[in-house]
């Protein structure tokens, strides 16, 4: 997936998936998280947030599946 970095004290990058609805958060520690059944409009909310961090905290994490992703 594809990520667009963002400026962010705490996400690095951002990716989404709409045919899949799959979100994708890299943070600045290095891991890599993908969310699952994530609306595109939490995606463009997301995108478009002043914080993102604080958008990711209040509307993402604990609110969809989640697993952490492992890089090759």
């Amino acid at each position: 997936m594809i990520r667009t970095p963002v400026t962010s004290s705490v996400i690095r990058a951002i990716g989404y998936d709409h045919a899949t609805a799959e979100l994708e958060i890299e943070f600045r520690s290095g891991d890599v998280y993908r969310y699952y059944a994530v609306p595109p409009s939490v995606h463009r909310d997301l995108m478009a947030a002043e914080s993102p961090g604080a958008y990711f905290n209040r509307h993402v994490s604990d609110r969809y599946p989640t697993r952490q992703q492992y890089e090759h």
